[in-house]
């Protein structure tokens, strides 16, 4: 059995490529992509309904070349999902992929809601009683009902509900940041963050606070990849720092350049981590409070507890990175 809580915050960097994309499988078998991230086949809103069939052989081949090069030589295999369009189609892609599934992870669920979460929930119980190992799903939080805020609080808390039915295969819940965007007919610039745009960032504080007290909740999609000067990093790095302040851990990634960027900023500082160590070290006969290892501000122990053993699983995870004032 996998360390769940650690599988869950490892998704970080999920890069999203259309389920008919027959040269990822190269890509991610020779090593182009790194060594930390995840990859999600999209079999729904890249694909056109006339080439579903076709994109699903393909999501299977390209599970097939990871699976025999995994075997053959050694090579960094990320968690795989599959994104599909519906419920029904998760049981037929996992029939057709159940050759390869000791290397995929499992799927994500579009526009999860209380319309249709009973018949995904029970879509993943059914692959998983047909299952070597464990198959999880990743619910995104995108569909327009979540969107007015005269029934946002009563609808997340029924979602909410419906996915504490299935909590032991929930992997991380995602939100569709360029669905809300569409809502309110919104699009951030390269320097500016999703939480500028108020309506949306009181959305996804609102789905923060009812879901990341027991679950990982991942960024939404930065859109640029590219430009002068790189303006794209610094608001991708920009946005990250908002994402992570906020308790979003991970992001959807749409490019390559993307991910490392990513990586780097689900690193924990060096202060964070050496006042983490030392919150979770504490004696805890004498004084619960006292000065950070930098001495510029206050640890608690019992108010700081939570955040502490937060930082040191993704210091495990991703690393520690120097911190530059």
């Amino acid at each position: 059995m996998i360390d769940n809580v650690k599988e869950k915050y490892s998704v970080g960097a999920l890069l999203y490529s259309p389920a008919l994309n027959s040269k990822v499988a190269g890509r991610v078998t020779g090593g182009d992509l790194g060594s930390r991230y995840s990859l999600a086949l999209c079999l729904e809103d890249t694909i056109s309904p006339d080439l579903v069939t076709l994109a699903e052989k393909q999501v299977r081949d390209t599970l097939a070349q990871i699976c025999t090069a995994s075997r053959e030589q050694e090579m960094y295999v990320p968690r795989i999902f599959v994104r599909v369009r519906e419920p029904e189609q998760a049981e037929r892609v996992f029939d057709i992929i159940s050759p390869y599934q000791d290397i995929f992870t499992g799927f994500i669920f579009p526009k999860y809601t209380v319309a249709n979460a009973a018949f995904y929930n029970e879509a993943i119980r059914k692959v998983n009683d047909r299952a070597r190992r464990t198959v999880y799903m990743m619910p995104i939080l995108e569909s327009g009902d979540i969107v007015d805020f005269r029934t946002r609080a009563e609808m997340l808390g029924a979602i909410r509900d419906l996915i504490d039915h299935v909590k032991d295969l929930t992997l991380n819940v995602r939100v569709g940041g360029n669905d809300f965007s569409n809502e309110f007919a919104a699009r951030r610039h390269v320097n500016e963050t999703i939480y500028d745009i108020l309506p949306i960032g009181q959305l996804l504080g609102d789905i923060i606070t009812v879901f990341s007290r027991d679950y990982v909740v991942s960024g939404p999609v930065w859109e640029y990849f590219a430009g002068a000067n790189d303006e794209w990093r610094t608001g991708l790095e920009k946005e990250l720092r908002m994402d992570i302040l906020n308790g979003f851990i991970g992001k959807t990634v749409i490019h390559p350049r993307q991910i490392p960027v990513v990586n780097e900023m689900l690193k924990v500082t060096e202060r964070d981590y050496e006042d983490a160590r030392a919150i979770l070290s504490w004696d805890e006969s004498g004084l619960q409070v006292g000065k950070s290892s930098g001495g510029e501000r206050m640890n608690e122990v019992r108010t700081n507890c939570n955040w502490a053993a937060k930082i040191l699983l993704l210091a495990e995870i991703y690393g520690i990175r120097q911190e530059h004032v």
